[in-house]
């Protein structure tokens, strides 16, 4: 067994198992292999695949949170993450993944084929044009991102996915007290509501990950997500 994962999962009293292990030491050779030929990702080194990519998208299943069957769409995902470890963990997740890069798309085809995964979707494209589409949009009990972005722009992407009642939950780094307020209005507007911020100590490292649960309270405004590029260029405030 990988000890650096098998502890870490201990940790997040998560169930660990051969199966599982299997899945996430092919899920790291493919990842390895393709990003000789690809920008994926700057991490290559085996441990820190494992704790900054594998169990840091896990933290949010920590004592079995969000475990239930649902629907979760990763937007942003680039090498899969964190929706792939989610859906490795916790198969009865239905799992969409939303990236602009048709190559790393290519990449996340293969992964699902290698690893027999079920109940996933994948999008090429943007979160603007997609969050604007019947078919996707308020369609999903989660919505997940650890994309580079501040939270009010992450929100607009993000939150036009969720159904009312559902959950988006941002990844982010220790320092995040400005930004959440900075965000709280803009959020408010997407029809959403900060509803808690958990601090878990990534395993493995001396990393604290912070993630902003989010709460769907009401519907989106049909006005968002504006156009591509807009929530970025000119973020809600």
């Amino acid at each position: 067994m990988i000890k650096t994962m098998e502890e870490g999962f201990r940790q997040l009293k998560l169930p660990y198992s051969s199966e599982i292990e299997k899945k996430f030491v092919k899920y790291r050779d493919l990842l390895k292999e393709w990003n000789q030929k690809i920008n994926i990702t700057s991490i290559e080194d085996d441990e820190e695949i494992y704790v900054k990519h594998f169990l840091d998208s896990i933290v949010l299943l920590d004592e079995g949170n969000f475990c239930e069957k649902k629907s979760l769409i990763d937007i942003g995902t680039g090498g899969g993450f964190p929706g792939y470890p989610l859906k490795i963990v916790n198969d009865e997740l239905s799992v969409t993944l939303l990236d602009s890069l048709r190559k790393r798309i290519d990449f996340l085809d293969m992964v699902r084929k290698e690893l027999n995964l079920e109940g996933v979707e994948l999008i090429h494209g943007r979160a603007e044009d997609f969050g604007q589409n019947p078919k996707y949009r308020e369609q999903f009990d989660i919505c997940v991102s650890r994309a580079v972005a501040p939270l009010n722009v992450l929100g607009e992407y993000c939150l036009p996915f969720v159904k009312v009642g559902g959950y988006f939950a941002a990844y982010k780094s220790e320092n995040i007290s400005k930004e959440i307020t900075d965000s709280e209005s803009a959020i408010n507007k997407l029809g959403g509501k900060i509803k808690e911020i958990k601090e878990i100590n990534l395993p493995g490292s001396e990393i604290l990950r912070k993630i902003v649960i989010i709460e769907k309270i009401e519907q989106t405004n049909s006005k968002y997500p504006r156009k591509a590029g807009k929530p970025s260029k000119d973020p809600l405030i």
